[in-house]
C-alpha cells in the first residue's frame, strides 16, 4: 500500500520565504535555497512553493529564484503563482518542476488548464481552490489570494477545472490556514467524493494527526506549513519533518 503524500507548502513573497495566517500577517522564515537544503536532509516526499503575491503585483513567475530552487532540491517540486500561459508553464517545466499549480488566472482564461494537461499530461497540472464560509454557512471560492470572489460554487468549479483536465486538487480553507486549529474537516469530505482525481487537504494543520483524520475524509495528499517551519505555535522558526504516523 502507497503511503499518503506529505507535503510541505512554502510560501514566497518576493525572494524570502514566508508564513501567513488566514493569507495575512506575513512572518518571515527564512531563504528558499536554504530551506530546501535541510528538506533534502528529510527526505520529504515534494515541495510545493506558492508565490503568494505574483498575481496581485502582475508579476511573473520569477524564473532565476525558480532555477536556484530547483537546483537544489532532490525531490519533486510544484511552483504556483502568476502563472497565465503555456509559455510560462514550460519555462517552469524546463527548470526542473514537475508540476504547476493554477489558481486566479484560470478564472478569467479556464483553458490553461487544457493548454497544459494537453501539453505536459494532467497529472503536471494542479489547481489551487482557496475558499472561505459564507455567512449562511456555504462555501465560497476566491482568487487572488482571497481577495476576489469567484463565479462558481465550490462543487461546480472543482469538478469544472476537473472536466478540463486538472490532475490534482490542493484544497485551502483561508479560514483555518496559519491557525493550528486542525483541517476544515467538512470541506475535504464534501469535496473529495464527488471528484475522480486526488484532493490535497492544505491549511491548520495542528499535528500529524490532522493528516490521518484528513486522510480519513478523503484527502489523497497531505499539505501543511506551519508544522514544517515553525518549532510549534507560538514558538520560533525551526525546519523540520514532523514523524510520519505509521497510519498514514
Amino acid at each position: 500500500m502507497l503511503e499518503t503524500r506529505v507535503i510541505p507548502c512554502l510560501l514566497l513573497r518576493n525572494e524570502s520565504l514566508v508564513k501567513t495566517i488566514k493569507f495575512d500577517k506575513f512572518g518571515y522564515i527564512g531563504d528558499p535555497c536554504n530551506t530546501v537544503r535541510i528538506f533534502n536532509e528529510l527526505e520529504v516526499d515534494e515541495l510545493v512553493f506558492l508565490d503568494i503575491t505574483a498575481t496581485n503585483e502582475q508579476r511573473t513567475p520569477n524564473l532565476k529564484l525558480l532555477k536556484d530552487i530547483a537546483d537544489e532540491c532532490f525531490m519533486p517540486l510544484a511552483y504556483g503563482g502568476g502563472i497565465s500561459s503555456l509559455q510560462q508553464a514550460k519555462e517552469i517545466f524546463a527548470i526542473g518542476f514537475e508540476k504547476v499549480i493554477l489558481n486566479s488566472h484560470t478564472v478569467s482564461n479556464p483553458e490553461l488548464i487544457t493548454e497544459i494537461a494537453e501539453h505536459f499530461g494532467n497529472q503536471a497540472v494542479v489547481v489551487s481552490i482557496d475558499v472561505r464560509k459564507s455567512k449562511g454557512g456555504e462555501y465560497q471560492v476566491f482568487s487572488h489570494a482571497g481577495t476576489k470572489k469567484v463565479p462558481y460554487t465550490l462543487l461546480d468549479w472543482a469538478t469544472k477545472v476537473e472536466s478540463l483536465g486538472a490532475g490534482e486538487i490542493l484544497l485551502t480553507n483561508i479560514d483555518r490556514e496559519g491557525t493550528w486549529d486542525g483541517y476544515d474537516y467538512e470541506l475535504i469530505e464534501s469535496l473529495a467524493g464527488h471528484l475522480t482525481i486526488p484532493v490535497v487537504a492544505n491549511g491548520g494543520a495542528g499535528g500529524t494527526q490532522d493528516f490521518v483524520q484528513a486522510k480519513g475524509r478523503g484527502a489523497s495528499a497531505i499539505a501543511a506549513g506551519s508544522l514544517f517551519v515553525y518549532q510549534k505555535k507560538g514558538m520560533g522558526v525551526l525546519v523540520n519533518m514532523p514523524e510520519r504516523p505509521h497510519n498514514l
